[in-house]
């Protein structure tokens, strides 16, 4: 009590050589440093046998019996979902203690076809195996007791939200909006959870992950004039027929871009705003989003880097939102030297522009597992 860690834990990591994406959703018993240090002990360990290359249901079976069960309460000192996905949509979930996983296509929740596998030394725990092949357009949805569990004990929510509340919540949201991002849904989902409970104060830890079997969202960013002038045009046209969103970062990069595609640039007023520092973004036909560079880049690689919880309404929050909101991302860095960038009242950790879009690409594969590619011209 009184101790302000959660105890729930995720970790996931991305197998680019293997096609394959793993990840772990754990629950540490009780609150607290104590529940925290269970469930990231959990979520670790799946992962460091992930990684190895083991079986996920023979590595799921050690963990099981690694970890103890209370003497008092009788159940598990941590659970866990783990889910080992690839491209095609082959899928297996091996589940121990959290709620049943929801598989949902459209907005329609399917059957789960589960097994049940038992522990040698505890023949009472069972995990809970499903081993699927998915459609394009569906999703997996995983949570902590704290969502199901939610409002327990009060008036018209006897025994909580429950799996049954929890489906029909994600129905509704997934028919009102069938392409939200998984993002958004899970972090929808543990709002929601909250509301369930006596003056919207969470009784426990609440977590969600959600999967979304679907094409992979694009977007380039340009930013930069290449090295060679000549290079112009070519830049540009490229940008101009890239197969996914566009946004051009740099004002010289979108006069490039605006004079060589024969477009106008016009400056959205209401997005000047002097409390964030960042200049206001523009419009142009063809394109995403427009904006300033190397200060609009500094600040989105900054607010990565310190996991900021919400992007402002500014040009930094639009492009980090496009950033989070996309699969794969391709940067066109432009090489020719910016002389404003050596101007020395500029910001201290204002950095070349290569040197920020090495941040950015680097927090987004390893925070986000975004896949990134960068060139430089």
């Amino acid at each position: 009590w009184n101790q302000n860690v959660c105890g729930d834990a995720f970790a996931s990591q991305r197998f680019k050589d293997e096609g394959r994406l793993v990840a772990v959703l754990s629950d540490g018993l009780g609150s607290g440093v104590k529940a925290n240090i269970l469930a990231t002990m959990t979520a670790r360990m799946a992962l460091k046998f992930a990684v190895a290359g083991s079986d996920l249901l023979h590595y799921s079976e050690v963990m099981m019996e690694a970890l103890p069960v209370c003497q008092v309460r009788k159940i598990s000192y941590a659970t866990f979902s783990i889910v080992d996905c690839d491209q095609e949509g082959t899928i297996r979930v091996v589940e121990e203690g959290n709620p049943e996983f929801i598989h949902l296509r459209g907005s329609s929740p399917q059957k789960v076809p589960y097994h049940a596998v038992a522990s040698k030394l505890f023949p009472e725990r069972r995990m809970r195996v499903a081993d699927m092949a998915l459609a394009t357009g569906d999703r997996l949805v995983f949570c902590s007791d704290g969502v199901t569990q939610a409002g327990m004990g009060s008036p018209g929510r006897r025994l909580g939200w429950r799996n049954e509340g929890l489906e029909e919540y994600l129905a509704w949201t997934l028919a009102k909006s069938p392409s939200i991002s998984s993002r958004e849904l899970s972090r929808s989902v543990v709002e929601e959870a909250i509301r369930q409970e006596p003056a919207c104060l969470p009784m426990d830890d609440a977590s969600c992950l959600a999967l979304y079997f679907r094409q992979p969202r694009r977007l380039m960013v340009m930013t930069g004039p290449p090295y060679d002038e000549n290079h112009d045009a070519e830049c540009a046209a490229r940008l101009d027929a890239f197969p996914g969103r566009k946004v051009i970062c740099g004002g010289s990069t979108a006069e490039l871009a605006a004079r060589e595609l024969g477009r106008q640039l016009e400056m959205v007023a209401e997005s000047f705003t002097s409390r964030s520092g960042i200049p206001p973004y523009f419009n142009m036909d063809g394109m995403d989003l427009v904006t300033e560079g190397i200060l609009t880049l500094t600040r989105v690689a900054r607010n990565l880097e310190d996991a900021a919880p919400a992007p402002a309404p500014d040009a930094a929050g639009r492009l980090l939102e496009l950033l989070l909101d996309s699969d794969s991302i391709t940067f066109m860095v432009g090489t020719r030297i910016n002389e404003a960038h050596q101007d020395p009242t500029l910001p201290a950790d204002l950095d070349i522009r290569r040197n920020v879009v090495k941040r950015i690409a680097l927090a987004l594969g390893e925070r986000h597992l975004k896949e990134v590619e960068t060139v430089f011209v």
